[in-house]
């Protein structure tokens, strides 16, 4: 369907080249609207000297997150937001994080009469425990609240995202799913060369982990699955993607696990093709962007049941699944898949069925389509306001 829209602002904390499922699905809605000939313009934190801005980015000074030092968060900087916003007229703004550059953002929108929707992509609220600040927690849930209920609706990635913000005072909720690459991450890359670098032989079984190698991932569990599965097979090689705080700890203590760093596209797409078994021990992610690609790579994913997993998958038809927190049971599931070598081979055969049905395609045109229903129309003399400063709501129950 196509789109009535034809300039969106993007306001967000991170945004590709970085790392990590939030900048990855932006980038990816991003690159789909302009495909679509929609303008968009992206404000952000400036992440380092090289950034620079054109007619179609804003990058604004920042400070680290707590626990995450390699982003910022945009300080907020209301004139130079307002005066963007002024400058490019967009007819929608998307706000994808719900740091103080958001907040000045969806201020200055409201000031000119434009539509927010936010986007709710991290449990931020949940980190603080991993991080020594639990007492947050109920906090952080307060302001969370009180900031999406500002907007014109929320969307999140999951039924099951929207039915617990829902009964937490979350108003205006809607599901927008994701969707998966399945010619970038495919079975068709893997590589004997670099399971041959690992130490791997064609018939050995590879654990893969990517992501963020940090407190909040549970990288733990994944250390406790490895270990219990190479007690029962000393072939058995473990597989880690990504960097984070919890790296050198890791490799002081296990210097056999293969500790491969951040990889990024064809790259990318051979480690993941190249494994056999995918561990994604996360209880705080929204959605798992991770999960899909695993699903489209043909691993055999061993996951709590929520988020992604929970979304797409079925218990030994195309995954083991865990009842949430249930680490006993996550265990044993990988260990049956290395006892049963059968099932583990028809997980990862209906894994890449699936996942070829996940588009990104559908999800982008979903995702205008949440814009346009909000948009800001536009008169001759300016933006759409009413007297209280605030565009009236125009959004499509779902």
């Amino acid at each position: 369907m196509a789109s009535e829209l034809s300039r969106v602002c993007i306001v967000t904390e991170t945004y590709a080249p970085e790392v990590n499922g939030v900048a990855h699905t932006l980038s990816t809605l991003v690159n789909g609207m302009r495909d679509r000939g929609i303008q968009v313009q992206i404000i952000r934190p400036r992440q380092n000297k090289l950034d620079k801005d054109d007619d179609f980015t804003l990058t604004l000074p920042g400070l680290p997150i707590p626990g995450y030092p390699e982003l910022k968060f945009g300080l907020p900087y209301y004139r130079r937001v307002l005066n963007t916003l002024t400058r490019f007229r967009p007819e929608a703004v998307y706000v994808a994080t719900e740091g103080p550059l958001g907040w000045v953002a969806t201020k200055a929108a409201e000031k000119l009469g434009i539509r927010v929707i936010s986007g709710f992509h991290t449990n931020f609220h949940q980190y603080g425990k991993h991080y020594r600040i639990g007492a947050l927690e109920n906090l952080g849930y307060r302001y969370l609240r009180w900031f999406h209920n500002t907007t014109s609706a929320t969307l999140v990635p999951t039924s099951a995202q929207a039915s617990e913000l829902t009964a937490h005072g979350f108003e205006r909720v809607r599901v927008m799913a994701r969707g998966v690459n399945s010619r970038q991450f495919s079975p068709d890359h893997r590589s004997p060369e670099l399971r041959a670098g690992w130490g791997a032989q064609p018939e050995d079984l590879v654990l893969l982990y990517v992501g963020r190698i940090a407190a909040e991932k549970n990288l733990q569990l994944v250390l406790r699955t490895y270990e219990q599965l190479r007690s029962q097979d000393d072939t058995v090689k473990l597989v880690l993607v990504g960097n984070g705080p919890e790296l050198q700890g890791i490799r002081e203590r296990h210097p056999e696990v293969i500790c491969a760093g951040v990889r990024r596209g064809e790259e990318l797409s051979r480690f993941y093709a190249s494994g056999d078994i995918f561990l994604f021990p996360s209880l705080t992610d929204t959605f798992g962007n991770v999960v899909t690609e695993a699903l489209a790579s043909g691993l055999g994913l061993v996951a709590f049941d929520y988020a992604a997993a929970h979304e797409h998958t079925q218990h030994e038809k195309s995954a083991m699944l865990a009842s949430f927190g249930d680490e006993k049971a996550f265990i044993r599931h990988a260990a049956s898949l290395l006892e049963r070598p059968n099932l583990l081979r028809t997980i990862r055969l209906q894994a890449r069925q699936l996942a070829c049905t996940i588009s990104w395609d559908s999800i982008i045109d979903e995702f205008t389509q949440h814009l346009s229903a909000a948009r800001t129309e536009v008169t001759e003399n300016g933006f759409n306001e009413t007297a209280s400063g605030k565009s009236r709501v125009s959004v499509p129950q779902s």
